[in-house]
C-alpha cells in the first residue's frame, strides 16, 4: 500500500491508496481542493470540516445528476437564493454536530 501526500485547503494530508493508483489521488485531491476553495470564497473559512462537508455533498449532488443523466444543473451552479441559504444553514447544524461527536471520541 502506497502513502501519497496531497494538500487541501492549504493543509497536507496523508492518503493511503493502492500501489500504482498514487497519481489518481493526486488528481481527485486536486478535484476536491478546486471545490474546497470554491465553497471557502462562497461561505468563507468556516473550519475545514463543514467546508468539507460542504463540498462533499455539492460533488454528491452533481454526481447523482450525472447518474440520473444531468436532468437539472448540479446544485454549484445554481444562484445563491433564501433556498441556498436554507441549505447552507442545514449544513453548518449537521457540521456542528459532527465536529461534536469527533471531540468526543
Amino acid at each position: 500500500m502506497a502513502t501519497v501526500t496531497v494538500e487541501v485547503n492549504g493543509r497536507p494530508y496523508a492518503v493511503g491508496c493502492a500501489d500504482g493508483q498514487e497519481e489518481r489521488v493526486r488528481i481527485l485531491a486536486k478535484q476536491f481542493d478546486n471545490q474546497v476553495r470554491a465553497v471557502a470564497q462562497d461561505v468563507g473559512q468556516v473550519g475545514d470540516l463543514r467546508l468539507f462537508l460542504m463540498s462533499a455533498l455539492i460533488l454528491a449532488d452533481e454526481l447523482h445528476e450525472a447518474r440520473l443523466g444531468g436532468g437539472k444543473a448540479p446544485f454549484a451552479a445554481a444562484p445563491a437564493s433564501a433556498a441556498t441559504d436554507g441549505v447552507a444553514e442545514a449544513l453548518n447544524a449537521v457540521a456542528a454536530r459532527i465536529e461534536k461527536i469527533a471531540q468526543n471520541i
